[in-house]
């Protein structure tokens, strides 16, 4: 596959070398330096896009991406309010669209684990819930994309919390998040139920940019042929 890499980061170039490695030809590399160079871009000399850039640039990103006909595949977290915008273009062009939070198998996995774990819990009211995230000095956003989905997953069935709040929620009603960014943490997250006998807690530890750059790479082939707007519960089935 013919790949365009807007977005050329320490990410962009994990992405890199793994979509090499498997055989794919990366046709473009995009950053803010070359941002006009873009343009050039087409379904006639480029496959897919894989964007992973950053929260101020992902949505004009991927409006260009999708107007010029190139199926995308998304990474960018910190956008999503702009999201319902994004699927409508795709689907006005007939486009290709894939997004996820989180490209790791394994935490796609914990995602599920979660659901399953707070969907036990939820007729307990005795155990308040929160979680930590903790990321890298360079992140952009917070709390990270993957925390808002796993917040979602919970929220999906606990009936009793109204929502999430950053750094703020007492684990009855709202449920808070905490944001921690410190050195080159590729990314931890802590879901954590207490109550006053005991705590139960699931965690998920990142040791590199791998899993996260194969499974962007694994969604472009995936994503090959199709039409329409995709996630990781599409991939993985």
């Amino acid at each position: 596959m013919r790949i365009v890499l807007l977005g050329y980061g320490k990410m962009g170039k994990v992405i890199e070398r793994i979509a090499l490695e498997r055989g794919h030809e990366v046709v473009g590399r995009i950053d803010e330096t070359n941002r006009a160079d873009f343009s050039g871009f087409s379904p006639a000399n480029a496959d897919v896009v894989i964007e992973f850039s950053h929260p101020d640039a992902a949505l004009q990103n991927l409006k260009d991406a999708l107007s010029q006909g190139i199926p995308t595949v998304c990474g960018t977290t910190g956008w999503l309010d702009h999201r319902p915008e994004i699927e409508a273009l795709c689907a006005k062009t007939d486009g290709a669209f894939f997004y996820a939070s989180n490209y790791s198998i394994g935490v796609n996995l914990f995602f599920r684990m979660n659901k399953i774990l707070a969907k036990l819990i939820s007729p307990y009211p005795e155990y308040t819930v929160s979680m930590t995230e903790i990321h890298h000095i360079h992140k952009k956003d917070a709390p990270s994309g993957t925390a808002i989905t796993l917040a979602e997953g919970i929220l999906a069935e606990n009936a009793r919390l109204s929502g999430w709040g950053l750094e703020e929620g007492d684990g009855k009603t709202r449920l808070p998040i905490g944001a921690v960014r410190e050195g080159e943490v590729p990314g931890t997250h802590v879901v954590t139920y207490d109550s006053d006998v005991d705590s139960i807690e699931i965690k998920h530890t990142a040791h590199s940019r791998e899993g996260f750059a194969l499974g962007a790479v694994v969604a472009t082939e995936w994503l090959a042929g199709k039409k329409g707007i995709f996630g990781m519960d599409d991939l993985l089935g």
